[in-house]
């Protein structure tokens, strides 16, 4: 099985999962079942993907699934956004995921660039 975990993406979007998931440890328990397990499937979702991916054998599944990830990293921001604006979340705490959510971004368009440099679309 190949080694995804040898792409900087994953490892930056594994730091960004384990930071979620430590800081919904804080959520209130009625929303074991609403806004902490959205947030955490979220968060999940993005190293998930690229590990999924990365062991298809054709970049174009490779792609596909970097496309889930950046759907997820977004999904994951605006959760964290929400939990500020309730309540749930810290300023402190949020600018960690917020800075780990733009680090993943960046390196997950890098990686999907990479996939598909502009002279490989044309026809």
């Amino acid at each position: 099985m190949s080694n995804y975990k040898n792409l900087i993406a994953w490892q930056k979007s594994h730091e960004m999962a384990l930071c979620v998931y430590r800081i919904s440890e804080n959520f209130p328990k009625k929303e074991m079942f609403g806004l902490t397990s959205q947030i955490r499937r979220a968060c999940l979702s993005v190293p998930t993907n690229i590990v999924e991916g990365y062991n298809r054998k054709r970049k174009k599944e490779f792609a596909h699934f970097l496309d889930i990830a950046l759907g997820s990293l977004a999904e994951t921001q605006y959760l964290s956004k929400f939990a500020v604006a309730i309540g749930y979340m810290g300023n402190d705490d949020m600018r960690k995921i917020r800075e780990l959510v733009d680090e993943s971004g960046k390196l997950l368009w890098g990686l999907q660039k990479s996939q598909f440099p502009p002279s490989a679309l044309s026809l």
